[in-house]
């Protein structure tokens, strides 16, 4: 059984989500982010998709925002916890 890691934070503006994802290498802690668009199909199920549309864009453009925006209190967050150890 394969264990899922989950992001650090989620930003959700229907239909795009930014997941924001923790990572660590020799370097230190340093953080990504993934972004999708939520739709049904034509079953009525949903899916998920990393492609958009024109009509998405600027919902993109203010994921991104708030995602870099929650990456600096994220960082923020790890300092205070180094500088706590």
């Amino acid at each position: 059984m394969s264990e899922h890691k989950k992001p650090a934070a989620k930003i959700n503006l229907y239909p795009v989500t930014a997941a924001i994802w923790r990572n660590s290498n020799q370097k230190g802690v340093f953080f990504s982010v993934t972004f999708e668009r939520s739709f049904k199909d034509e079953a009525g199920k949903w899916q998920t998709a990393s492609t958009f549309n024109a009509s998405d864009l600027l919902l993109l453009a203010k994921a991104a925002d708030l995602a870099h925006s929650e990456i600096y209190k994220l960082r923020a967050a790890e300092k205070q916890s180094d500088d706590d150890a």
